[in-house]
């Protein structure tokens, strides 16, 4: 009985394996011309969160495991001499957008933002740590701000007749579940002003700007990318080949090359999740695999180069 299910383990795997291949390896994947002297684009599309979108990752979402993931592979492929990040995000998790933010600061090649429709909100917060943001003329940024909301469902439990019975420890616990008190109102606004102090810091220094000037724009009220220009919000107009061209200059190439991490399609979505469900499955009953093999799955991507 072990050996036919060892035997039935050992044919899910190959056919993981074969899928896989067939998927993530099949032509017009890989879009670089050559392995000269490439720029990496990395395309980061969606609302901003700590994990992925939806049950099977249909839903477009930038996360900070993402953006990690995709620049140190960029950072240790040695074609690579610099990155341009394509961002349309309306914003998101505050932490996230700070994540990612000291990621593109911290990175050592040269990294450039182009913008597409929007980048606002934490999609600019991430922008400024870059060396340098490319936007659109019609592109829609800024919105330099904080917002918090809190749900009061009071009125509806009331006309539905549900009574909620709470017990807490911390006389604030319960504050999201029901009407806030004047004090916890203050309390979200001090949360709330903090962060906004955050994301003027993180602008200055960014781009070089004073903190004074960086609050007199930090009215959450968007601009478009020819204002952002003026305002010193941006660097340059274009498009993505503009970034490029801007990211190889950093880089000190002359002929930059464009290289792209490949989308997935819809199928490898399916099939990609519905590898890495099966190979936890597969590690949960402890098959005797070398732990070596399964360092191999770690995080299962369905994005590649």
């Amino acid at each position: 009985m072990e050996k036919r299910r060892l035997i039935v383990y050992g044919i899910v795997l190959i056919a993981i394996i074969s899928v896989g291949t067939l998927l993530f390896h099949s032509p017009g994947q890989a879009t670089s011309r050559n392995q000269g002297d490439a720029i990496l684009i990395i395309r980061l599309y969606g609302t901003i969160q700590e994990t992925g979108g939806g049950s099977l990752a249909l839903e477009s979402s930038i996360t900070p495991h993402y953006v990690e993931n995709q620049l140190k592979q960029a950072a240790r492929d040695p074609s690579v001499r610099g990155v341009v990040l394509r961002i349309s995000s309306p914003g998101g998790s505050v932490a996230a957008s700070q994540e990612i933010y000291r990621m593109v600061a911290d990175f050592e090649k040269p990294i450039v933002i182009s913008m597409g429709d929007v980048a606002a909100s934490g999609g600019y917060y991430i922008a400024v740590g870059a060396d340098a943001i490319v936007a659109n003329p019609g592109t829609t940024t800024g919105s330099i701000g904080v917002i918090t909301t809190a749900l009061n469902l009071d009125e509806l439990y009331d006309k539905l007749g549900i009574r909620m019975e709470i017990i807490k420890s911390g006389r604030h616990k319960d504050m999201f579940q029901r009407a806030l008190t004047e004090e916890e109102r203050q309390l979200l606004q001090d949360f709330s002003d903090e962060a906004y102090e955050q994301f003027i810091t993180a602008i200055a220094e960014g781009r070089q700007l004073d903190a004074e000037y960086v609050r007199q724009l930090a009215t959450g009220e968007v601009f478009i990318g020819s204002q952002a220009l003026e305002l010193n919000l941006v660097d340059r107009l274009g498009g993505i080949d503009e970034a490029v061209a801007l990211a190889g200059e950093l880089a000190g190439v002359s002929n930059p090359v464009a290289k792209e991490v490949a989308q997935p399609s819809f199928w490898q979505q399916i099939f990609g999740l519905a590898a890495a469900q099966s190979v936890e499955l597969l590690r949960d009953r402890t098959l005797p695999v070398p732990s070596e093999f399964w360092a191999a799955f770690e995080g299962l991507p369905i994005v590649r180069y």
